[in-house]
């Protein structure tokens, strides 16, 4: 396997025990989340150490470009720490009014959150290999609008997702009141569910199933599922534009531009 790879596992697995102990989402592909089986103590843990390996894989990395490659790495982390803080920030702001969330926020969080990490797995590969920066930039821009498209699209998934293929809890995110992109976006859309949409989520607490089901359906009737999925396919088009800008050899041009149409249509 790569270090390009191993570094991806690596990242995507700590971030995952993060996110999933945070968040409090008890299953991951129909298993109990780790922090669920052992305790958010080992969960965190875990998560860290997976971290420190993926520095230790870059640092190990044969050739002149491991330094540069640790660089982007300690960047990417940063930003990855600011956009979960961005994330779980909303969660105490209102669905209306002047201290709403509005999608532009949400498109930065999401940026942070999911975007640096693919755009690090992007750029730390052709850094590694002696790229020129200019095109480990744009492999870097490149992967934070995948990561967008993604963030997008999981969280249409936990809504519309059939939970036998995805192995989450449907309506997980509706009924713990989280920021997600459909809902931000059917609520500032100005269609009149959306008003129905924010009575109903401003209303009580955590909302039961049958509730939770209604704010799906008020969600799609505003447009918010349509406007997820137009959300997600601007921002692989513009990872697209950005993979045209640079030199790359063919055949990884080609697995990337395979990759691209998968995220927009992908069921789990």
């Amino acid at each position: 396997m790569s270090v390009n790879a191993s570094l991806t596992d690596v990242l995507a697995e700590g971030v995952s025990h993060l996110r999933q102990a945070m968040d409090g989402d008890e299953t991951r592909r129909r298993r109990p989340a780790l922090w669920k089986a052992y305790g958010t103590g080992p969960a965190v843990l875990a998560g860290d150490a997976l971290f420190a390996l993926a520095v230790s894989t870059l640092a190990e990395a044969p050739g002149p470009g491991g330094p540069a490659a640790v660089r982007q790495l300690a960047g990417a982390l940063g930003d990855l720490v600011h956009g979960q803080a961005q994330d779980l920030l909303f969660e105490s702001r209102p669905w209306s009014g002047p201290g709403a969330v509005l999608p532009h926020e949400y498109r930065a969080m999401a940026t942070h959150k999911t975007g640096s990490l693919l755009g690090c797995a992007a750029a730390s590969g052709a850094l590694l290999a002696g790229a020129p920066p200019s095109t480990a930039e744009a492999l870097d821009r490149a992967g934070r609008h995948v990561g967008v498209a993604f963030q997008a699209v999981d969280d249409l998934l936990g809504i519309w997702g059939d939970p036998q293929v995805t192995g989450k809890p449907v309506h997980s995110d509706l009924r713990r009141l989280k920021k997600t992109y459909p809902v931000l976006a059917a609520l500032s859309a100005g269609r009149p569910a959306a008003g129905r949409l924010d009575a109903l989520l401003t209303s009580a607490g955590p909302l039961d199933d049958a509730a939770a089901r209604r704010a799906a359906e008020l969600t799609e009737e505003a447009g918010g599922r349509e406007a997820t999925i137009a959300e997600a396919r601007e921002h692989l088009a513009a990872a697209r534009a950005c993979l045209d800008r640079v030199p790359l050899a063919e055949g990884a041009r080609g697995d990337l531009l395979t990759l691209i149409p998968y995220l927009a249509d992908r069921t789990r």
